[in-house]
């Protein structure tokens, strides 16, 4: 088996051995704050050289169907997730209030390819509820009583145009001229990608090992389970939501609600927050990383399933 269809088929080993290494191994911030934006422009740009920007244009002429899913993930997600977390501990639903309204996750177009989505739906879904992040989130805190965050809109706009924008026009045109070449070589995108954001998890959880450390085991591990459950919500949600969706449709919708951008709500927790709820953000990248390997198994069975009933 070549080493890129081994990545490809065990993605979720490589993922989890990231998360590992970064609990073993401790990473300064000054590893981690260089190298994050620059791992995501080049994962995006190996995406967006795989998409169509032309489809992309044509899929945001269905305005209805991007505004229902802005305010599925961006307004109606958070506040039901928030109220459901907020009988259990008033700490954990802040946690989870910050970790569901933040916007899909800049790697989502990734980890839609990697699962055989459609990525120029995804790219939409990352682009617009990047954009309104800055206003969505300090109106739901504010809107639900929790002053203690505050957000510079300019500030997260700016990266917005420098990490996804940028590597969307250079793909663009480099797609005009090396067409064949990209052809030639796109089947090992998806391993690259794969082999980037296990640097990303080895990273995130190496730079906030102590935090996790300095937390007792039976905290963590019930703080853990919420955070799976919470996540396994999202997934079921996110299906949900793509009704009128194809299976690469549905898989584009669940991205979208389950993989925010983590990356944001540890710094926002770190900068706003108490340790409960720092803990519990940076326990989220474990299911983060580890469901998604679970996902492509169902999604390979639901596909098998459908062939089946499609031929008898």
């Amino acid at each position: 088996m070549k080493l890129n269809r081994l990545i490809d088929n065990y993605f979720w080993v490589f993922l989890f051995i990231g998360i590992i290494s970064g609990l073993i191994f401790p990473v300064k911030d000054d590893f981690l704050t260089p190298w994050i934006k620059p791992s995501l422009m080049i994962m995006l740009f190996t995406v967006f050289l795989k998409t169509d920007i032309i489809r992309v244009i044509q899929r945001m002429k269905n305005y209805r169907q991007i505004i229902f899913l802005v305010i599925m993930y961006m307004a109606v997600i958070p506040v039901i997730f928030f109220f459901i977390a907020r009988p259990i501990n008033q700490q954990l639903a802040m946690g989870v209030l910050l970790l569901v309204a933040m916007p899909v996750g800049m790697s989502a177009p990734v980890l839609t390819d990697i699962l055989k989505g459609n990525t120029e739906l995804a790219a939409i879904i990352t682009i617009t509820t990047s954009i309104i992040a800055p206003f969505s989130v300090p109106l739901l805190f504010w809107v639900l009583k929790i002053d203690s965050i505050s957000i510079n809109p300019w500030e997260i706009l700016m990266d917005l145009s420098l990490i996804i924008f940028l590597p969307l026009i250079i793909s663009q045109f480099v797609k005009h001229y090396f067409q064949k070449e990209i052809d030639n070589k796109s089947h090992l995108f998806s391993s690259i990608n794969v082999l980037m954001l296990s640097l990303l998890g080895f990273s995130v959880m190496g730079a906030h090992r102590e935090v996790l450390f300095s937390t007792s085991i039976i905290s963590i591990l019930v703080k853990l389970g919420y955070a799976y459950l919470f996540f396994i919500l999202l997934h079921i949600i996110g299906y949900f939501i793509g009704f009128t969706e194809n299976m690469r449709g549905k898989i584009t919708t669940i991205v979208g609600a389950a993989y925010r951008n983590n990356g944001m709500a540890i710094v926002l927790a770190a900068l706003y927050f108490d340790h409960y709820v720092l803990v519990f953000i940076v326990l989220s990248e474990i299911p983060w990383n580890t469901l998604l390997g679970p996902l492509r198994k169902i999604i390979k069975l639901r596909e098998r399933d459908g062939y089946h009933k499609r031929n008898y």
